[in-house]
């Protein structure tokens, strides 16, 4: 099947390059190396891509954060605030039960932020902004001439852990995925120890976000059937993919997100962003993706909403011509597309309101980096606490000869 690439998906390629030869310092070869997989193109193709661009003088260097001018009296004092709020949040794990914590987690805790603050700024600190009280510094100082116990010492290379485990994925882990995740790592550890540890370490999980409503009504009338009726099960990868649109606020305007997803494995297959909604090429640029990047389209079903970018002729053109059967729920029914509208909101509560966003390219760069983690690290419930890729990679291996012949037969 030829692989079909507008200029827009293009210039993301030759973007999302540069980026990583400025964030990492790669060279070319090695950055298109990165990027280019993760996009359905070889790298060979998004180097002459980036050559190109370079070339033509289409490569436009970002612009670096305005920075504020701060006279050194108000650093020191906007310092100190920041210190005395970073702990507080730290230890509001602490401040949740309102008694003085047992001592060997007072000490635990402070070891693990002196190298951050000193002893006697932890110590000051919280005795004088929680309730029940903290341990004093001389307290600590007795306390470790008498030495931490087996399990004191354990726990503190734990929470240390968690803490990392916690920060590389995107701050969402709650007990159970955290719980799960460090099995995965080979520690022995049950279920109440790690909510203990994580209350230790201050971090806990993100609830499900919901996701905004970007559907516009389709001018002309929408034929596709319901192939899916709320069943959002696949027996292998490439057999349903399901697709919907959400928005991102920019300080630079609004910019719109695309994203289709293999309901078998979770693995967002293809995704793409645009400043405008009123366009037909956002979702088609998504779409393009996927297809690429699937070993075979003929057979698979695409789910989605009523939106008239999913009614519109040249989308429903580029799904015959891939062989792929469109379907549509009830209008209206966010039930008919719940898989997709999930993705939306785990998208915007797992990366989009954790910050503020300058425009669409930094959104871009973000998501890219999102959707990478989402495929190859996150730990999907759904998927018994397994990473997509993981999963789809396990069903091409175990799939025997026959079978795979057979799936394609009968696409």
């Amino acid at each position: 099947m030829a692989k079909k690439f507008d200029q827009e998906a293009k210039d993301r390629v030759v973007r999302l390059v540069e980026d990583r030869i400025l964030a990492e310092g790669l060279s070319l070869q090695r950055a298109c190396q990165v990027v280019a997989p993760k996009l359905g193109v070889s790298w060979h193709t998004a180097r002459q891509w980036t050559q190109a661009a370079r070339r033509e003088g289409r490569v436009v260097e970002r612009l670096p954060e305005d920075l504020e001018v701060e006279n050194a009296r108000l650093r020191r004092e906007v310092q100190e605030l920041r210190d005395t709020n970073e702990l507080l949040k730290a230890a509001s794990a602490f401040s949740r039960r309102g008694t003085r914590p047992p001592t060997s987690e007072m000490i635990t805790f402070i070891d693990e932020y002196r190298d951050r603050f000193s002893v006697e700024f932890i110590c000051t600190t919280l005795n004088t902004h929680r309730v029940g009280g903290f341990i004093t510094s001389r307290g600590y100082r007795q306390s470790k001439a008498r030495g931490l116990s087996t399990r004191s010492v354990r726990d503190a290379g734990l929470v240390e852990h968690i803490r990392d485990v916690h920060g590389r994925n995107y701050g969402v882990y709650g007990v159970r995925k955290m719980w799960h995740a460090l099995r995965r790592g080979g520690i022995q550890i049950g279920r109440e120890q790690t909510a203990r540890l994580m209350r230790l370490a201050g971090v806990s999980g993100k609830g499900k976000g919901r996701s905004p409503i970007t559907t516009r009504k389709a001018r002309r009338e929408d034929t596709r059937p319901d192939l899916v009726q709320r069943e959002f099960r696949a027996p292998c990868p490439n057999r349903l993919w399901v697709a919907d649109i959400t928005y991102v606020r920019t300080r630079a305007g609004f910019v719109y997100a695309a994203f289709v997803t293999d309901v078998f494995s979770r693995k967002i297959v293809g995704w793409a962003l645009s400043d405008s909604m009123r366009t037909e090429a956002l979702p088609l640029q998504a779409l393009n993706q996927a297809i690429v990047s699937a070993k075979e389209t003929v057979g698979v079903i695409h789910h989605s909403d009523h939106g008239s970018q999913y009614v519109s002729i040249v989308y429903n053109e580029r799904l015959l011509d891939a062989g792929i059967s469109a379907s549509t729920g009830t209008v209206g029914d966010s039930y008919d597309n719940a898989l997709a509208e999930n993705v939306n909101g785990s998208y915007k509560n797992e990366l989009i309101h954790t910050r503020t966003w300058r425009d669409v390219l930094e959104v871009e760069i973000a998501t890219f980096e999102w959707v990478t983690w989402w495929n190859q690290a996150r730990l999907h419930q759904a998927l018994d606490y397994r990473p997509p890729v993981e999963v789809e990679n396990e069903y091409w291996h175990n799939a025997s000869t026959s079978e795979k012949m057979k799936i394609r037969a009968n696409a």
